[in-house]
């Protein structure tokens, strides 16, 4: 969801692919700077067209979910405009739209305009929830109340202020029902905690993305305080608009996610874009045949999501060809319509998928995409493609490549792609399996020659990675590329003192807070028995190490986000 870095992600736009020439070639660092020479070859006559993909693909925006909603918006309506609702009598509404039982609906009106605030009194220190309704001075109001306990009798206390700064505080009561069994029983525990050092703010939780099951929200003490009876699959992310994107499914019992919704974190659904089944595939083919054969679930989004500037959808999906995790298309938000398509098989050597085996579902999947973020520095894309051990950046109109870093030897790429190829400084580290990669610094300002990223190194060599370290342990890495001189360095880790306990074949993300602390999930330790959570300073110190175990089945974090809740962006009106 927006991490401020990157939850809430980055906005991408892609390029149709065309069955004429790819020019390969390093764009320009920015306006001022000289472009160099680009090699031409041809585009791989391989896979698919794009008119092929976007048919199989067959996104729809549909309303269902909005239209079985209309009955309880209008009552929030009206209660909004009831003015026997006041700051004395308000109207409460606990999980409001059914799916979020640990958020709640207060209305009311005020004779005078004033703003208002709220907080859910937390249990012990830092673990409150404060945010102040978007609006300013009105004298009707509507407050979106999140982070409540469950299986509580919750203390919120509501604060209106005048313009003369004068306030006045209600403290409301809401009791909550118990947590549901998958959210239950993910047993969690919190040591080596520094909440005056840890990156929470007044308002910020951890969002356990799991790879399956209810995604959930947890604070300082590891209790939960959000989560969404929808089942999730890799996705959720946070728009600019304050509302959260959504990868679930028609029902819970419904084996494929191709459902993706834009909600909040009350429930109310805004959009639903249905995507066919037809491409859907699940990620246990890759893993083993035996995993493969228990798993019954697939999904169409693999693995990874972002808001365009235009605020179009990016998402990295299979073709619905023998191939599988290797394309990304463009969705417009207001249609449904796909616009835009690149396919990796089209761009890449021939050399990279050809010989490349097909796992246990019959699928082959040679490059598996898992990250891409957009830079609005240079208009460019970064992905990362775990089965490659290979991380890229590409220019997002002309599919120019700019940088490719791998284990792969600079001699063995074909001569087109050479140049290309970023050398590491000593002591950086080569990736293998890597997850999560997004950009730091994105659209500050920054100069496009000089570029730093945060990534999660799985460290095992699928393909190009280091064999000499791969499985010895997993870690968080910031690197700095140098487009100038095509050098690439690492700048700060940290995982590798944890050692093989801490290594995690598949998953996992690292995400760098404000205040300079890195939260790393280690989501697939000890083979998916567990997740570990951890938030560390630049030097290394934990303040923050949070392990979930007996979560269910696929139920481990594959991605952990420190979240705001809720951003200063989201607004609820049940008006509109």
């Amino acid at each position: 969801m927006a991490h401020v870095q990157r939850t809430h992600k980055r906005l991408w736009t892609l390029a149709v692919a065309s069955l004429a020439i790819l020019t390969v070639g390093l764009a320009g660092c920015s306006t001022k700077t000289k472009t160099t020479a680009s090699y031409k070859i041809k585009e791989n006559k391989v896979g698919l067209t794009t008119d092929q993909i976007k048919k199989n693909l067959d996104v729809n925006i549909l309303s269902t979910r909005q239209d079985k909603q209309k009955s309880l918006t209008a009552t929030y309506k009206a209660a909004a405009e009831n003015k026997d609702y006041t700051f004395d009598n308000p109207y409460v509404k606990i999980n409001p739209y059914g799916s979020s039982p640990l958020s709640a609906l207060v209305t009311f009106t005020t004779d005078d305009a004033v703003k208002v605030s709220y907080t859910v009194v937390g249990k012990t220190d830092h673990t409150s929830i404060t945010n102040t309704v978007k609006g300013g001075y009105t004298t009707s109001h509507q407050v979106p109340v999140v982070g409540l306990y469950a299986d509580t009798n919750n203390t919120v206390k509501i604060t209106e202020t005048t313009k003369n700064g004068k306030t006045t505080t209600k403290t409301l009561r809401m009791q909550t029902g118990a947590l549901p069994k998958y959210v239950k029983n993910a047993t969690i525990t919190v040591t080596n905690k520094d909440k005056d050092k840890m990156s929470i703010g007044k308002n910020k939780l951890t969002i356990l993305n799991r790879t399956t099951k209810q995604p959930m929200a947890v604070d300082a003490d590891g209790a939960v305080r959000w989560y969404d009876t929808n089942y999730s699959q890799h996705m959720i992310e946070q728009w600019s608009n304050g509302h959260i994107m959504i990868l679930s499914k028609k029902g819970v019992d419904s084996d494929v996610y191709n459902d993706l919704l834009e909600t909040d974190y009350l429930g109310r659904v805004y959009k639903e874009y249905s995507f066919s089944a037809k491409t859907s595939s699940s990620d246990a083919g890759s893993i083993s045949k035996a995993a493969a054969k228990a798993n019954s679930e697939t999904t169409v989004i693999h693995h990874d999501l972002v808001e365009l500037p235009n605020h179009n959808l990016l998402a990295t999906v299979s073709d619905g060809s023998k191939y599988k995790e290797d394309t990304m298309i463009e969705v417009d938000h207001n249609t449904g319509k796909i616009v835009k398509v690149i396919d990796m098989k089209k761009i890449l050597p021939k050399s990279m998928y050809k010989d490349y085996k097909k796992g246990a579902d019959g699928k082959i999947d040679w490059l598996h995409q898992n990250a891409i973020d957009y830079d609005k520095n240079d208009k460019s894309i970064v992905i990362s493609t775990r089965n490659q051990d290979m991380i890229m950046k590409m220019d997002y109109k002309t599919k120019h490549i700019k940088w490719i870093y791998s284990g792969k030897k600079k001699s063995s790429w074909p001569k087109a792609y050479r140049k290309y190829v970023l050398t590491p400084t000593k002591g950086t580290t080569i990736t293998g399996g890597q997850h999560g990669l997004y950009l730091l610094n994105n659209g500050n300002g920054a100069k496009a020659s000089s570029e730093d990223f945060m990534l999660y190194d799985n460290n095992i060599a699928v393909t190009n990675g280091n064999k000499k370290t791969s499985g010895k342990y997993s870690q968080a890495v910031q690197y700095h590329v140098n487009t100038k001189n095509m050098t690439i360095k690492q700048t700060w880790a940290y995982g590798k003192s944890l050692g093989k306990t801490n290594f995690t074949n598949v998953i996992g993300y690292a995400e760098k807070q404000p205040n300079g602390n890195v939260l790393i999930d280690f989501g697939y330790k000890d083979g998916g028995n567990e997740s570990n959570v951890i938030e560390v300073t630049k030097s290394g110190k934990q303040v923050f190490n949070l392990t979930m175990k007996n979560a269910g089945s696929k139920a481990y974090a594959y991605r952990a986000y420190r979240v705001l809740f809720y951003d200063s962006a989201y607004q609820f009106d049940a008006t509109k």
